[in-house]
């Protein structure tokens, strides 16, 4: 159906005579009227009959005037959510239960006006992609590139750094702990089935375990967070890392325990990406949130990769 015919519909309905509605769209009065013939021959009926003060709705145009006017709103919603200053705000966040999530809605709270469109990404190889392209407005990520590997027109500002803990079932043997330093994990079994080969989340746990001489297992098939909390509440020796912010939810029985790890507090470096030629007003106040909501760690010692930005 052509939406030009349906718009010309609209318009003489509401001005009652062709001649207006042909001001009103800025062309002829004749061609408001091969328009409207057109519409009429697709639908097979008449919209309109003409009268001496111009036209008037038949039976038909008055059943299919509250249809057309939804029509041409679907048009708008469709063309406004893909034009940068007029769509929804385009954000990866990597995962709904992670931090991005919860620094995302720390925005939302503060500018409840900005329409948002969360969506959740692989890796940060699919996000640079997507930003690039212009898919997404912006991203969340661990940028394991130096700088001068960025693709071309891409800017990243690093945003959130995210405290590190260890966490356990109640009968492990650092359960009782409020506090550990990363070398008293050495010897004992950290188990993240969710590490990918090649991520940026694996290359910085690589490091991490490097760093202070841990081994951290990725073996066995990973069925999701609920069966991994399950593994750990049963087991006396498995244990596993976790963000600060991850949001996680277990049964009382589990009784598992997020235990801080400090001296030094490793913390997941994570940086927005975005294109810098992006002009999509929001995405000016979110870098300006993140600058403004971003925390220090006082004197608190704090390790991070080399790489991170």
């Amino acid at each position: 159906m052509d939406l030009d015919g349906v718009r010309t519909f609209v318009t003489a309905a509401d001005a009652g005579r062709f001649q207006d509605a042909a001001a009103t769209l800025s062309i002829t009065q004749q061609a408001v009227s091969k328009r409207i013939a057109a519409l009429e021959k697709d639908l097979a009926v008449r919209l309109f009959t003409r009268t001496a003060r111009g036209v008037r709705l038949t039976i038909d145009g008055q059943a299919f005037l509250p249809h057309a006017r939804a029509l041409l709103d679907a048009e708008e919603r469709a063309v406004a959510s893909v034009r940068p200053g007029r769509r929804a705000l385009r954000v990866d966040v990597i995962g709904r239960r992670l931090a991005p999530a919860d620094v995302l809605r720390g925005f939302h709270r503060a500018h409840p006006d900005v329409e948002l469109d969360v969506v959740t990404l692989f890796d940060a190889k699919e996000a640079f992609a997507a930003v690039r392209s212009g898919t997404i407005d912006a991203s969340f990520r661990a940028v394991t590139l130096p700088a001068r590997r960025l693709p071309d027109g891409i800017a990243t500002a690093r945003v959130h750094d995210e405290p590190v803990q260890l966490l356990t079932g109640p009968r492990h043997a650092l359960a009782a702990a409020r506090a550990v330093t990363p070398e008293r994990l050495v010897g004992h079994r950290i188990w993240m089935p969710g590490l990918v080969d090649g991520t940026e989340w694996a290359a910085y746990y690589d490091d991490f375990a490097a760093a202070f001489g841990l081994t951290i297992e990725a073996t066995g098939p990973d069925f999701g967070t609920d069966p991994l909390l399950d593994t750990i509440a049963d087991s006396p020796s498995l244990a596993t890392l976790v963000g600060a912010q991850t949001r996680l939810g277990w049964p009382a029985d589990h009784d598992l325990r997020r235990i801080a790890l400090h001296d030094p507090m490793p913390v997941y470096p994570h940086s927005l990406i975005w294109r810098a030629d992006n002009p999509h007003p929001a995405l000016t106040a979110l870098r300006a949130h993140l600058d403004s909501a971003r925390q220090g760690h006082g004197t608190r010692q704090v390790w991070t990769p080399h790489w991170a930005q």
